[in-house]
């Protein structure tokens, strides 16, 4: 059996009539840059995050970029993340001139330790950015308590986490503001590149709006030096259609997901555990197993794709050697980047297509400490 690490050409078919109508009528109306489309979007995607505003942009990037800014995050600033992430989130805390502060994560979750955290404050900290690895919810509530015991703020790194839920609230909607990536793999992608700010502070979307659209208040008549984020009408046209199906796909992923867990328990690799107070989202789901290229090159043979996400983490990686983190310094989220790996999980990836994965890795995995000898 061959089985694709990921498959969004199944996804286009189920939704191909709908999508080439409302790409049409953006054309038709020729609403390429922002217009009624995304600003639509924006209302039903605040909604659907339980948020009072959305500010579509034009990547998960620029939304982390925009909220550090709104949050006043300046040069000279530190902000306190995880390094067990994709480098977008500390790029965007360079782009404001501050500096990141990386702290090891909890090896049970992947998710950056909230305890942890408060020794990593100092005087110049300003914000605090935890990241939804995966689609599984940071443990929010201490990480708000230790904010609000500093004067600091708590942006949400959500790009991977649409429609995971911490607490009864969809992620997106607890910090001060929060970012999401529309990049076409995430289980709400675009064709094509964009991202969203949501946020319950109306003067932070307001200078978010304004930021992302050269700093201008109204056409022509600019604030301040701003930035072209702006969302293009066709990503908002398929956005909208993709959110009515949001839900639904991510019950799907749930269940593959469930089913890697019952088949891979006690199978010899690790898998982060989920909070029962939260629901996770399952845009990767990933195990950690020792020899991990080996595995990696077995599962190939048995016609299985895999990924790993991520190889190196962000403080190891060239652009943040000069922070000066040691190898070593921050131990579980090397330990984490030295054996993940991404087993193949889309909502559309059929049943017995995941239990053949799971099964392939438990016989890999017998032979794995055998095999890496050789």
């Amino acid at each position: 059996m061959n089985v694709a690490y990921f498959d969004l050409k199944t996804q286009y078919a189920s939704l191909r009539s709908d999508v080439l109508y409302s790409l049409d009528r953006v054309c038709r109306d020729a609403a390429f840059i922002l217009g009624e489309e995304v600003a639509r979007f924006e209302q039903e995607f605040a909604a659907y995050c339980g948020a009072k505003h959305c500010v579509a942009v034009n990547s998960g990037t620029s939304a982390l970029h925009l909220a550090l800014l709104g949050a006043g995050v300046q040069p000279g600033d530190q902000v306190v993340t995880t390094a067990n992430t994709f480098i977008a989130t500390a790029e965007a805390i360079s782009y404001t001139g501050a500096r990141p502060v990386f702290v090891d994560i909890d090896p049970q979750t992947a998710n950056i330790d909230p305890a942890l955290i408060e020794k990593a404050i100092t005087s110049r900290t300003k914000a605090i950015l935890p990241v939804h690895l995966y689609g599984r919810p940071v443990d929010l509530d201490p990480i708000m308590e230790i904010a609000e015991r500093h004067g600091l703020t708590v942006i949400e790194d959500a790009c991977q986490a649409h429609g995971a839920v911490y607490k009864g609230r969809r992620v997106g909607s607890v910090g001060r503001a929060a970012a999401f990536s529309f990049y076409p793999g995430k289980n709400l992608g675009a064709y094509g590149e964009g991202g969203a700010l949501t946020t319950n502070d109306d003067s932070l979307a307001q200078f978010a709006r304004a930021l992302r659209d050269h700093g201008q208040s109204k056409r022509y008549f600019h604030d301040f030096v701003g930035y072209n984020y702006r969302m293009d009408g066709l990503q908002g046209a398929v956005l909208r259609i993709k959110l009515k199906h949001l839900n639904e796909w991510n019950a799907k992923r749930r269940e593959l997901a469930a089913i890697y867990r019952e088949l891979l328990s006690g199978a010899g690799v690790e898998m982060a555990q989920d909070d029962p107070q939260a629901e996770c989202v399952y845009h990767l789901f990933v195990v950690y197993a020792e020899n991990r290229d080996f595995v990696r090159q077995e599962l190939e043979k048995r016609g299985v794709q895999t990924a790993i996400h991520y190889p190196q983490p962000v403080h190891l990686q060239e652009p943040y050697r000069a922070l000066g983190y040691a190898n070593g310094s921050l131990p579980f989220t090397e330990r984490a980047s030295d054996r993940c790996v991404s087993l193949p999980l889309y909502p559309e990836l059929p049943e017995e297509q995941a239990r053949y994965v799971a099964e392939a890795l438990i016989e890999v995995m017998e032979g794995a400490f055998v095999g890496a000898g050789k």
